[in-house]
């Protein structure tokens, strides 16, 4: 029998990256966790904090923040003059090499990045870096690669999960890999770690290859609270502030809608006229016309409260949630105050990992980094 020749596209056929095999189901308890020296943290596309603010409460030192959303970059300065924030495009800092913006030489234990949900297309696997020029995905690369810290969060949608059926994250994952770095995955809900919302998000974590080989005991994420609150448990004497109102037509629909209720909960007729062609596509919108109850978690915050396909009505007045509100249901503190316009304070918080999810996440980065 002759020899078998493969071409080069069926042997990289064998070397096919699945996600399934990524995917960690190990959890712990993380509650009681203190570093037990110091850790830093860098943050790259940092927004309005949250997770900067999470890590902090983890007991990371931030040495420095990437944005370049102006409004969001002046909340940072605003709410801790203390820390380096670089307002700049993530681009153009990855270019230029992050040494040029810090003044720090030692290891950094955690790199922390939130890329923005845009959509993410590759012509197809198995070329690395050529299948992320032009997503944002790619610029967090290469400042890994720059930095090699010992460790790194990537968040993003539970939808990046799927995207164009897996590849997409497939391909980070081979990105990663070829940086030198072990790579696990998966979806957390922010209700399970003391947030009053109920929105999944995908954590992949990042250790470097060679704190692999020494570990003692492996990374698990944080694992799920018994404690769920609810709206009632967290929208007590929020501050007053600014918050967007409906026209008096809108007001008159969502008036009859009643707490926990949506547009199935309408007249017909006034749900006909509101939805209009939706109406018509049947069941799966219901997010229309949607009051919040007090004794459900929110759903997933957006960018404003008042848009119509994701409607977030207060569970008892019939308005949208102001930005307090919307920050309580973030897990910000009170006192944590955002710059800009209303429409940018509701951008900027809408677009935060939750505080607490974060400080969870912080927390299982300092249990497995506190062996080293």
């Amino acid at each position: 029998m002759g020899t078998v020749v493969m071409s080069s596209q069926q042997l990289s056929f064998f070397n096919e990256i699945n996600k399934e095999d990524y995917q960690l189901n190990e959890f712990t308890d993380v509650k009681n966790v203190v570093p037990k020296k110091s850790f830093t943290s860098l943050e790259l596309f940092a927004g309005a904090g949250g997770m900067a603010l999470g890590m902090e409460n983890a007991g990371f030192e931030n040495l420095a923040n990437v944005e370049i959303d102006k409004d969001a970059c002046d909340t940072l300065r605003n709410n801790r003059p203390d820390w380096l924030v670089i307002e700049d495009d993530i681009n153009v800092v990855a270019q230029k090499g992050m040494k040029n913006y810090i003044d720090y030489d030692h290891e950094i234990d955690l790199i922390c990045g939130g890329i923005p949900c845009q959509a993410f297309s590759y012509a197809g696997k198995g070329k690395g870096f050529a299948d992320t020029r032009g997503t944002l995905f790619h610029p967090m690369s290469q400042i890994i690669n720059e930095l090699k810290p010992k460790t790194f969060i990537l968040e993003n949608v539970r939808g990046l999960t799927t995207h164009d059926r897996g590849r997409t994250l497939e391909t980070m994952i081979e990105v990663f890999e070829d940086l030198g770095y072990e790579i696990v995955w998966n979806i957390l809900n922010a209700w399970d770690y003391d947030t009053a919302q109920k929105r999944e998000r995908m954590f992949m974590v990042g250790i470097r290859d060679d704190l692999i080989r020494k570990q003692q005991y492996t990374y698990c994420y944080p694992e799920a609270q018994e404690y769920k609150p609810v709206l009632r448990d967290i929208l007590q004497n929020v501050p007053d502030s600014e918050g967007r109102e409906y026209s008096k037509k809108k007001y008159n629909v969502m008036k009859l809608v009643p707490p926990g209720g949506c547009w199935v909960d309408l007249p017909e007729n006034v749900a006909k006229e509101y939805m209009k062609g939706s109406y018509h596509l049947g069941g799966g919108k219901r997010g229309m016309a949607r009051r919040m109850s007090w004794d459900e978690p929110s759903l997933t915050l957006t960018t404003a409260p008042d848009m119509k396909q994701t409607e977030r009505c207060h569970p008892e007045e019939t308005r949208p949630f102001t930005i307090r509100e919307y920050a309580k249901i973030q897990s910000f503190p009170d006192d944590w105050i955002f710059s800009g316009g209303i429409t940018s304070q509701y951008k900027q918080i809408g677009n935060a990992v939750p505080v607490t999810l974060a400080k969870y996440m912080g927390l299982s980065m300092i249990r497995y980094l506190n062996q080293f």
